[in-house]
C-alpha cells in the first residue's frame, strides 16, 4: 500500500473501532504505537497500523468482526516478552493487545484450578493461589512480566517443566475468539472431553488460529519442602553428561538446570547468588515432596553428581539460600545484557544424551562466528537458551549472530531435536522449519491454519514458511553432494 492509503485505512478502522472502543484505547499516532513496534526479539521492529485495547471480550469480538470485514491482518499481543518475534506487529495490521483483560475471575480450591484473563501475570496466579495451598506450575524465568495468555501462545515452560510439564499440561480449558469474532469453548473442566484435542492445538499455536480471550489453568498443592543443591563441574562436557546420569538414575527432579561459566558469572555480578566463579559450569538440581521423600532424594542426587564428576556440591541450608540459587538462574538473560550490547537469545531441544556433543560443537561455533556464546539450560528436558553476543552498532555482527543461532538449530534437528522448546517459532525461527519438517508435514500446517483462518488474517507469515520459502533455503545452505536435510531435495 501507498503512505495515502495505509494513512487512509488507518483512520476509517479507527472511526470503526470507536463505535465499540473508548477511543483512548485506540493508538494513532506514532509516538503512541513505538512502544509495539516488537516484542522480546528486538532485532526485528515494525510499526502497526493501529493498536487496540480492549477491554472486555466483546470488545475484542467487535475488533476482530471488524478487521475480518475489512481484510486487515491481526497480531495478538500480552506482555511483549517473546523472544521470537511471535508478537511482531504488520505495518498494514492491527495489534491487538490484550493488557486490560488482567483480572483472576476465579480461584477453586476444591477443584484445583483457577480462571484467568490473558492479561494476567504468570506469577500473579501462584500469589492469588497461595492461600489455599496451591499454586501454577510453569514458570518461565519472565514470569513476573509474562501473561499466561503469551504463555499460551508460545505453549512456555519454565525451570520446573521437567517434572510439571509446559503450559499445554497445565491448561483445562480455553474460551477463544475466532478470525470472525465468533466465542468458542474449547476443553473443559473434566480430564478429557469429546472431539478431537483442539486444546492442545491451541497452546502453542501462536495467536494464529484464535485470540484467546480467558484460561482454565490447572493448580497444584505446594509441596511439603523443595530443596535444591548446586554442583560445580571444571568442565562443560562433564556437566552435560551428569544431566544424562542424574535421568538415567532413575531421579526425576522438579528442576535440572545448567549455566556455563560466562552466564554464571554474569548472574553472580547481578544477583549475588553465591555461585563459584571459577567454575566451568553449574548444574542446579531441585527435588520436591515430603521431608522424608526429599531427604533421601537429595542424598541420591548429591551422590550422582559426585560420580558424575563434580568439583563441588553444595545443598541449599534454608529457603532464602534456595531462592538465590533460583534468582541466578532466572535472571540469567538480562544478567547477560549487562556484559554485551546485545545478544541473540536462541531456543532449541535436544536428547539429553547428546547434550556433551552439542555443547562441544556450540563452542566450535562459536571461534567460527567470532561470537561469543553464553549458554543457559533447562538441562532436564535438554531445552537449550544459548545466548549469541553481539553488537547491532557493528555492521555484519547482527547477521553472524542470526546465522549461528541458525546454525545451533539445524544442529538441534541433526542430533534429534527441535528448533523450538518453548520461545515459538514466530519470525526468528521460520527458516529452520524448512530444516525439520518435509513439505508434506507444512502442507499439513497450512492446512490446519486455512481451517481456522481461510483469509490468513491471524499473525499472517509467522511461524509455517511457505514452500517457495523453503526452496530459497534450501538453495543458499545445501550444496551440491552435500545434502544435509534430504527432503529439501523435493522443492
Amino acid at each position: 500500500m501507498h503512505n495515502s492509503e495505509i494513512d487512509s485505512l488507518r483512520r476509517r478502522l479507527a472511526r470503526r473501532f470507536a463505535e465499540h472502543l473508548a477511543d483512548e484505547y485506540i493508538l494513532r499516532d506514532e509516538a503512541e504505537r513505538r512502544p509495539y513496534e516488537c516484542d522480546g526479539l528486538a532485532a526485528y521492529r515494525h510499526l502497526p497500523l493501529l493498536v487496540v485495547l480492549p477491554g472486555n471480550i466483546a470488545e475484542v469480538q467487535a475488533v476482530m468482526r471488524i478487521c475480518h470485514e475489512e481484510g486487515v491482518p491481526v497480531v495478538a499481543r500480552g506482555a511483549g516478552t517473546g523472544l521470537s518475534g511471535g508478537a511482531l506487529p504488520l505495518e498494514d495490521g492491527v495489534l491487538l493487545s490484550l493488557a486490560r483483560l488482567n483480572r483472576i475471575l476465579a480461584i477453586d480450591p476444591d477443584n484445583c484450578c483457577a480462571r484467568v484473563q490473558p492479561g494476567v501475570r504468570n506469577l500473579a496466579i501462584s500469589e492469588a493461589a497461595r492461600p489455599h495451598g496451591l499454586y501454577y506450575a510453569p514458570d518461565p524465568s519472565s514470569q513476573i512480566a509474562c501473561t499466561i495468555g503469551g504463555n499460551i501462545a508460545e505453549n512456555a515452560g519454565g525451570v520446573h517443566c521437567l517434572k510439571y510439564g509446559l503450559t499445554v499440561n497445565n491448561i483445562q480449558a480455553l474460551e477463544v475468539v475466532t478470525v470472525e469474532g465468533e466465542r468458542l469453548t474449547i476443553g473443559g473442566s473434566g480430564l478429557d472431553s469429546p472431539g478431537y484435542d483442539l486444546l492442545a492445538l491451541m497452546t502453542g499455536s501462536e495467536g494464529m488460529l484464535g485470540i484467546v480471550v480467558e484460561a482454565t489453568v490447572r493448580l497444584l498443592p505446594i509441596p511439603e519442602r523443595a530443596q535444591v543443591v548446586m554442583a560445580a563441574f571444571d568442565d562443560v562436557e562433564t556437566a552435560g553428561q551428569a544431566v544424562a546420569d542424574i535421568i538415567a538414575a532413575g531421579i526425576l527432579p522438579a528442576g535440572l538446570e545448567m549455566m556455563d561459566n560466562p552466564s554464571l558469572r554474569a548472574a553472580e555480578d547481578f544477583v549475588h547468588a553465591g555461585y563459584p566463579v571459577e567454575a566451568a559450569a553449574i548444574l542446579l538440581c531441585e527435588v520436591d515432596g515430603d521431608n522424608e521423600a526429599v531427604s533421601e532424594e537429595i542424598a541420591r542426587v548429591r551422590q550422582r553428581l559426585l560420580d558424575s564428576g563434580a568439583t563441588e556440591v553444595r545443598t541449599a541450608m534454608n529457603d532464602e539460600e534456595r531462592a538465590r540459587f533460583w534468582a541466578g538462574r532466572k535472571a540469567a538473560f538480562p544478567a547477560v545484557g549487562r556484559i554485551s550490547p546485545d545478544y541473540y537469545c536462541m531456543d532449541g531441544t535436544i536428547p539429553r544424551k547428546h547434550l556433551p556433543r552439542v555443547l562441544r560443537e556450540i563452542s566450535e561455533m562459536s571461534e567460527q562466528f567470532g561470537l561469543r556464546a553464553a549458554n543457559v539450560f533447562h538441562a532436564g528436558d535438554g531445552n537449550l537458551h544459548p545466548l549469541i553476543l553481539y553488537d547491532g552498532n557493528q555492521p555484519g555482527e547482527l547477521e553472524r549472530a542470526e546465522e549461528f543461532g541458525g546454525k545451533i538449530l539445524e544442529l538441534c534437528v541433526e542430533v534429534g531435536g527441535t528448533i523450538t522448546g518453548e520461545h515459538g517459532v514466530g519470525m526468528e525461527k521460520i527458516n529452520q522449519m524448512c530444516a525439520q519438517f518435509p513439505p508434506e508435514e507444512l502442507q499439513l500446517f497450512h492446512a490446519v491454519k486455512a481451517a481456522f483462518d481461510p483469509q490468513g488474517l491471524l499473525n499472517p507469515g509467522k511461524a509455517i514458511p511457505t514452500l517457495n520459502r523453503c526452496a530459497e533455503f534450501g538453495a543458499m545452505h545445501v550444496k551440491a553432494g552435500d545434502l544435509r536435510f534430504p527432503h529439501l531435495e523435493r522443492f
